[in-house]
């Protein structure tokens, strides 16, 4: 089913057009990443399918009753009364309801006086399954365990969830707000560089929660770990127009070179065929022998028109970084360093060492001190205690993700020249035209640039430093897809020593030969990248599962076996309520019938993988896995809720029998 179509969408700004002849379709269960460069217009697509803002021509068309949802919607809507727990409760106000009406039914039930009139009693019962299923269906049984988990996942522990929202700051809101929207699961789900406020931790929790969504999604991302695992198409804006491509982004790029590649042939063959025609005409066109041919030939070029090249990829950074001279073998000895403002330290103390040539990612939680780290490392910061030892020969660079070292008032070329006044003026207008400041470009203020420019100049100016120690903070930021590529290239080629922050997960695998994991706890070096990191967490998480799967299953033993001893020891003073023991028994019928349905399904899911062919789209193969998914983890619900409930039956049975 298609849930969103849009037809010939257009829009300009200050008489510059942004997008023209958008023309897109969005399937159900689809999750559709837009991608282009910097001020391609992604974002004003993405705002144009929000409802934020109207396109100057085209139309926009939603599926009936299909519902939008994205992050500004919740983002500072909540009230003065709500804490983190009942902002994202809000998502499921109308199960809420149903739930308050059951309670209701259910003191209506117990009436004693309703009892005595069976058909009214009767009526009501069944008002109350109905209503009890609907509840169940719409997942009214797990609501709390959805809210828990999705707080979870976007990193708000137990003890935040009764902080009022007004408390928290401005990225923990932004945070809220895509819980929220999460939790209210509507058919098609925007996000806009999610990756920009989440940690990486928190990222993983999202690319999950995604891959399982039931709803159809679209999201801008300059993310291309995020993409990988996330996207099942890919919509490439250029020049205004947009093209789809099947699967993820590594397909994308994999297939949109291949097409270059076609295109150059193409239109390389067309000029080479152009030429031979142009040729023969002019050697026989005056001949009388020959005439007619030239002639034909002549009309042959004609119909050809006037040949296009094909377009190119957007013009990519040419960055090269090098070393003025080698560092020694020990870059850097930090002992017993504690680190934070105002006295106040951020972890405990930190201990680690880096030889020259390694490239250390540093990952952690928002907040934890990366960024405090790498400044007070780079000597911006003074250390609250402990020792940092650079080696011999360390040139420091360091580049900062907040761009607050550059003047507004200054012109690009001044902001390099500056800080390099030994340079001539060839020399630095030629390093800033590796970073496509060409021309008069040199001559823009700092005020009038975006974020991806302004990091460009710092980059210039970190490439003509020309340290052999390098500390960034995240020097992704505001890139585009293929200036992190020219980032990517530049840094392996680089024989220097680097110890970077980035939430570009692409980037870390591409660039660490250690990860450095920072929590309050201090900072652990390990050896490796990224997915060899996550890859020992993830078994080091299952084993801890595993264990406490076990445990849980001794405790639940423990209690069953002292429920059976105070059974002996204790004689009820209140007769159960006959009512009590009916619903104790139908609810225990009603989930043993839930249970049953679950397993034929799980049954059915996994007899539909192995009937998937190699000729078919590999996306259906992974749409029977996520519903295997889903349902194991709904099979787990309904069975603990059966232990309890069995456990309850059991009780009110054995209180009615001693009465």
């Amino acid at each position: 089913m298609i849930v969103l179509q849009t037809n010939r969408i257009a829009k300009s700004f200050s008489g510059i057009d942004i997008l023209r002849n958008i023309s897109l379709t969005v399937q159900e269960k689809e999750r559709l990443a837009i991608v282009g460069a910097n001020g391609a217009g992604k974002t004003t697509l993405l705002r144009i399918l929000a409802g934020e803002i109207t396109p100057d021509s085209g139309s926009v068309a939603i599926a009936n009753g299909a519902s939008v949802g994205y992050v500004s919607q919740y983002a500072g809507k909540a009230e003065a009364s709500d804490s983190v727990y009942s902002f994202v409760e809000k998502a499921f106000s109308e199960i809420r309801q149903m739930e308050q009406k059951l309670r209701q039914m259910e003191a209506q039930m117990a009436d004693p006086a309703l009892q005595e009139n069976l058909h009214s009693y009767n009526m009501l019962m069944e008002r109350y399954a109905n209503l009890q299923k609907s509840f169940a269906d719409a997942g009214g049984f797990s609501i709390d365990a959805q809210i828990r988990r999705i707080l979870h996942g976007m990193n708000f522990p137990p003890e935040t969830h009764t902080l009022s929202v007004s408390s928290l700051s401005g990225g923990q809101k932004t945070r809220l707000a895509l819980a929220r929207l999460l939790a209210a699961q509507p058919s098609l789900l925007l996000l806009d560089e999610p990756s920009n406020y989440l940690d990486t931790t928190t990222l993983r929790f999202l690319e999950t929660y995604l891959q399982q969504y039931e709803g159809s999604v679209i999201v801008v991302s300059h993310d291309r770990y995020f993409l990988d695992e996330v996207a099942t198409a890919i919509f490439h804006i250029e020049h205004g127009t947009g093209k789809r491509y099947p699967g993820n982004y590594n397909y994308f790029v994999e297939t949109r070179a291949l097409e270059l590649e076609q295109q150059k042939n193409a239109y390389e063959a067309a000029l080479s065929e152009r030429q031979r025609l142009e040729s023969f005409v002019q050697k026989n066109i005056a001949r009388a022998s020959t005439t007619k041919r030239a002639q034909s030939r002549r009309k042959l070029l004609e119909r050809m028109g006037v040949l296009q090249p094909p377009d190119s990829q957007s013009p990519k950074l040419a960055l090269q970084f090098s070393e003025r001279r080698p560092s020694g073998k020990d870059v850097l000895e930090v002992h017993d360093l504690q680190i934070g403002h105002n006295q106040t330290p951020l972890t405990a103390p930190i201990h680690f060492s880096i030889r020259r040539g390694q490239r250390v990612a540093l990952l952690g939680e928002n907040g934890v001190g990366k960024t405090t780290l790498l400044r007070t490392l780079a000597g911006e910061l003074l250390p609250l205690a402990g020792q940092i030892q650079y080696g011999t020969h360390v040139d420091l660079g360091y580049y900062s993700q907040e761009q607050e070292n550059l003047n507004p008032q200054q012109t690009v070329l001044a902001a390099v020249w500056d800080e390099f006044p030994h340079l001539d003026q060839t020399t630095v207008r030629t390093a800033l035209g590796r970073f496509l400041f060409r021309g008069e470009e040199v001559e823009k203020l700092i005020a009038g640039l975006s974020g991806g420019e302004k990091s460009r100049i710092n980059l210039c100016r970190l490439m003509l430093l020309q340290g052999n120690t390098l500390l960034l903070d995240e020097p992704t930021n505001h890139l585009d897809l293929l200036a992190k590529e020219a980032l990517e290239e530049a840094m392996e080629d680089f024989t220097g020593t680097i110890l970077f922050v980035s939430h570009d997960r692409y980037f870390i695998d591409a660039m660490a030969t250690h990860v450095g994991v920072l929590t309050k706890d201090g900072l652990v070096l390990h050896e490796g990248n990224y997915t060899d990191w996550l890859a020992r967490e993830k078994a080091i998480q299952e084993a801890a599962e595993e264990r406490a799967r076990e445990n849980q299953q001794i405790a639940f033993n423990e209690r069953q076996k002292n429920a059976e001893k105070n059974s002996l020891k204790e004689i009820p003073k209140t007769r159960v309520r006959s009512a009590d023991l009916r619903r104790a028994r139908e609810r225990v019928e009603k989930l043993e019938n839930l249970i049953a349905e679950a397993e034929t399904q799980l049954e059915s899911c996994l007899q539909q993988q192995t009937t998937v062919t190699l000729e078919q789209q590999w996306t259906e193969l992974e749409h029977w896995q996520r519903q295997e998914n889903e349902i194991r983890t709904h099979l787990a619900e309904l069975m603990k809720d059966w232990e309890h409930a069995q456990i309850h039956l059991e009780e009110l049975e054995r209180l009615n029998h001693n009465w």
